[in-house]
Parts: structure tokens; C-alpha cells; sequence
């Protein structure tokens, strides 16, 4: 389960200028990043986002079993990820990824990807949550990349609600309710962030009400494919 973050800010900024903490999707193989994945035992990270091949994989991977473990001796959180498609995916599918995280990985926490945003997705969405939660899921992050109908603030413990490039974010203006929200029941997700934008982006985060967030200079296919060059500076911007 995260643990809340609070106190002093560290060198680079202050709890009123950046988020409380980051939620990293670590989409990257251990055993070719091994620095990368050693960096994700700090405490400032809220969770580590754990997908292995678009989810579980078919097999158990030791490489990453092994990192987890190392996550979760420091006291991080892991979640895994499982892709919904937009409340495409039968259910069953998706208690059976979930099933292979707590299996294969000691991963009950989830990280719900593609998940629609519309009303008519809720009461589908609200049963496989409810599923999880019977399963040992102590905490479940819904992905919208968007902002989505309200209703969905009563289900999962954390909603991204902004996946997408940095020119995108800075357009973006969260509506009223959004802002009304505690500001640990939302994250944001930006990529294709340059170096001398990060602090601009993790101020915004804060001004977003967005209290968890990260950012990133990766882009393309897949921009979570590694940490950040300023990662380390973008650690020292959490309270």
C-alpha cells in the first residue's frame, strides 16, 4: 500500500511547486537496465508500474521477480499493469493477468490501463475493481489519459488523468471537479518532456492539482522505455 508523503522539500523545490510524489510506469527489462530499476527503490516514488510484456507475460521472469522483491524490501509498492482496451477485455481476462502478478510476482496492487472514461463503462469497471479488491488489491490506479466522468473518483484510489506529450499538457485545464479532488487521488503522465522543461512540467503537475505525476524526455513508441536523463533532479523536486 503507498505510503502519504509529507515534510520538507528537497533542494530543487517546494511541496507548493511540485508534486508529493512520483508513480514511474518502469516499462523496461531489469536485466538491461539494472541501474535504472536499482534507482526505483526511492522512497519519494509512490509505485512502480511493473509490466513485463503488456502485462504478466506467459511465464514467470526471475529478472523481474528479483527487482520487485528488491522494490518491495526498501518498502516501495509495485503494481502491475493490465491493459483493459477500453472495457474491451472480458473481465475474466483481467482477474486472470491479476491472478499471474500475485502468482509469479507477489503483485496484488494493479495499474489499470486503457480504461474508458465514459458513465456507461462504470458499473463494469466498478465490478472488476470490486473483484480485485477481494483478491488482496489494497490499491488500484485507473489510466484514462484523460479526464474522465467523475463517478470513476468513487472506484479506484488513483486516476490518471493526463497521459500525452508535454505540448499537449501545457494546453491542458483539468475541469472544476478535478480540482476539487484531494490532490493524491490524481496523476499525471507526461513525455517528451526536454530537460529544461521538467521543473515547468512538475509546477504545473501542482497546478493541475495533480499530486502524484512524472515526467520524461522519452518519446516515440514507447516513452517509457527508460528513466529520464534528469531523473535524479526530478527527485529532488518531491516533498
Amino acid at each position: 500500500m503507498p505510503t502519504s508523503f509529507a515534510g520538507d522539500a528537497g533542494a530543487g523545490g517546494s511541496a507548493a511547486e511540485a508534486p508529493d510524489a512520483l508513480l514511474v510506469p518502469a516499462y523496461f527489462h531489469p536485466a538491461h537496465f539494472p541501474a535504472e530499476w536499482a534507482r526505483l527503490t526511492d522512497p519519494r516514488l509512490l509505485a512502480v508500474v511493473l509490466n513485463v510484456h503488456n502485462g504478466p507475460g506467459s511465464t514467470r521472469d526471475p529478472e523481474f521477480a528479483a527487482a520487485v522483491a528488491r522494490i518491495e524490501r526498501s518498502g516501495g509498492t509495485v503494481v502491475g499493469y493490465i491493459d483493459t482496451a477500453y472495457g474491451a477485455r472480458p473481465a475474466a481476462d483481467i482477474q486472470a493477468e491479476a491472478r499471474r502478478y500475485r502468482n509469479w510476482y507477489g503483485v496484488a496492487d494493479v495499474f489499470l490501463d486503457q480504461v474508458s472514461a465514459g458513465p456507461e463503462a462504470l458499473p463494469a469497471y466498478r465490478s472488476i475493481c470490486a473483484a480485485l479488491r477481494d483478491r488482496h488489491a489494497e490499491f488500484v490506479v485507473f489510466n484514462h489519459g484523460t479526464h474522465p466522468d467523475p463517478g470513476y473518483a468513487a472506484v479506484a484510489d488513483l486516476l490518471v488523468t493526463f497521459e500525452g506529450p508535454w505540448s499537449a499538457y501545457e494546453q491542458m485545464r483539468p475541469p472544476a471537479w478535478a480540482m476539487e479532488l484531494p490532490t493524491e487521488r490524481l496523476c499525471h503522465l507526461v513525455y517528451a518532456v526536454p530537460p529544461e522543461a521538467c521543473d515547468p512540467a512538475m509546477r504545473l503537475a501542482r497546478c493541475n492539482n495533480a499530486g502524484i505525476a512524472y515526467v520524461t524526455d522519452g518519446d516515440g513508441a514507447n516513452p517509457w522505455g527508460g528513466l529520464p536523463g534528469y531523473f535524479e533532479h526530478e527527485l529532488t523536486l518531491i516533498s
